[in-house]
């Protein structure tokens, strides 16, 4: 059959077109996420092995520790200001060209850190350059990940958006196995000097692999072409002039429970991943090799987990399967501590492996429980600066509040992680559940839009 025999076969084209494009989007959102992932995870894992011996001799190992996590939440107060500045260009000029600046930016700051001098070298000017390359860090990242998941849902089905967009928080786990593996590989090469301060020790080998990441991933988001919604934004002439104040006005208060509601998952997210590998080699006393193995089998049912539920979001909902992670992760953070306290390597390995499972729960269906919240001319913008102030509030602090808790006692860590769960309960009864709307519908018609480009 022919398109000109007039039987439909252009159309069935027209279909295997756009499922092509679905695809190519939804491989350029998890690939870019992944490998940002992947350097914004390297830093933590080096920030609880690696920094605190570097670039912070001088103090004592539980200073040492705060100092290093102080300057791992430096790159989460940058997430913000990168959702905003890369929003706003996301929501101006298109999510292609937008995704492709952020991924610049977090490579050239990842292998950067690859490259400075240590305190031994130039004193606190080490320090100094570190946080510096963590703001480039934070930045990139922060503008990432409103695109990606913009680029994802906008070019899928309705029915399936909470799968669909699920794929770019896939980009968590695979980022945090190739991490956790590159540190464990050098590592294990290089011995003892892997920590050196020379120029050519291990630690530095992970962060200059950033560099051949980005390269992959500018191939692969080149070859993927703007999202239709978007281009259907520009057709009818609904493009903002300034599409963050404009969400900022009219939507504060989905932005702000967008941040409410990562608080579970967030803060929980990174003592299981971070502040855990301080926790089981300097209080636990197991090895560095033993922690990083059990974060790999975490990460690696993630791979599974986080879209399945996002594709179970689509059936059941986003808010129900969102409350009944949370709850369960208020349910799981004692028991959690409890098992990893008994220090017997198989139950600590069960408490690592089984602490991702409450937080896929949430976030499988989050990006489109949150993207889902915003309009198609502002969801760049508004999305994306929801989900990066929980960074502020939630993530960035996390490690440092956990490894200022253990001093006083190691149960109230769990506390700490019960009380940000009741901050996203009370949160997610604000945020409406738009699981299997129309989200075309706000760009069907030209409207006015006060500050509209012309």
């Amino acid at each position: 059959m022919t398109a000109a025999s007039g039987d439909g076969s252009g159309v069935i084209r027209g279909n295997r077109e756009q499922r092509r494009q679905v695809r190519t989007a939804l491989v350029a959102s998890a690939v870019g996420t992944s490998i940002e992932w992947y350097d914004f995870f390297l830093y933590g894992t080096a920030a609880a092995l690696v920094f605190p011996h570097l670039f912070f001799p001088k103090s004592s190992a539980t200073a040492g520790v705060l100092e290093s996590f102080a300057t791992y939440a430096v790159g989460f107060a940058a997430r913000p200001v990168g959702a905003m500045i890369f929003g706003h260009f996301g929501d101006r000029i298109g999510r292609k060209s937008t995704l492709i600046a952020t991924m610049v930016l977090m490579g050239v700051g990842s292998a950067a850190i690859g490259l400075l001098p240590t305190y031994s070298a130039v004193g606190v000017w080490g320090a100094v350059l570190l946080v510096v390359c963590r703001i480039l860090q934070g930045l990139g990242v922060g503008g990432e990940w409103g695109g990606a998941v913009g680029l994802a849902m906008e070019w899928g089905h309705t029915r399936k958006r909470g799968f669909l967009t699920s794929w770019p928080q896939f980009g968590v786990p695979v980022g945090l196995i190739l991490a956790n593996g590159m540190t464990l590989i050098f590592s294990n090469v290089y011995g003892a000097s892997f920590t050196s301060s020379s120029y050519t020790a291990g630690w530095r080998i992970p962060f200059w692999f950033s560099a051949v990441l980005l390269i992959i991933g500018l191939w692969v988001r080149l070859r993927v072409i703007e999202s239709p919604l978007f281009q259907q934004v520009q057709v009818k002439k609904q493009v903002e002039r300034q599409p963050v104040i404009e969400v900022i006005k009219r939507q504060p208060k989905d932005v702000l429970v967008s941040a409410g509601i990562r608080t579970s998952e967030q803060a929980p997210f990174y003592i299981f991943t971070s502040f855990i590998l301080d926790f089981g080699t300097a209080h636990l006393g197991f090895s560095k090799n033993f922690m990083l193995y059990a974060l790999l089998g975490a990460a690696g049912l993630s791979l599974i987990s986080v879209p399945f539920f996002g594709w179970l979001s689509d059936r059941v909902g986003r808010r129900r399967l969102y409350v009944a992670g949370a709850v369960l992760m208020g349910l799981y953070a004692f028991p959690y501590y409890g098992l990893l306290e008994t220090a017997v390597p198989a139950l600590v390995v069960l408490a690592v492996v089984l602490s991702l499972i409450p937080h896929d729960m949430q976030y499988g269906p989050q990006a489109a429980y949150i993207a889902e919240a915003f309009p198609t001319n502002v969801r760049y913008s508004g999305a994306g600066l929801g989900y990066q102030l929980a960074s502020v509030s939630a993530g960035g602090p996390a490690p440092l509040i956990a490894a200022a808790l253990l001093p006083l006692a190691v149960w109230w860590i769990p506390a700490y992680m019960i009380g940000c769960v009741l901050v996203t309960l009370v949160s997610c009864a604000f945020l409406p559940d738009r699981t299997g709307a129309d989200i075309t519908a706000d760009v069907a018609e030209p409207t006015a839009v006060a500050g509209a480009a012309g």
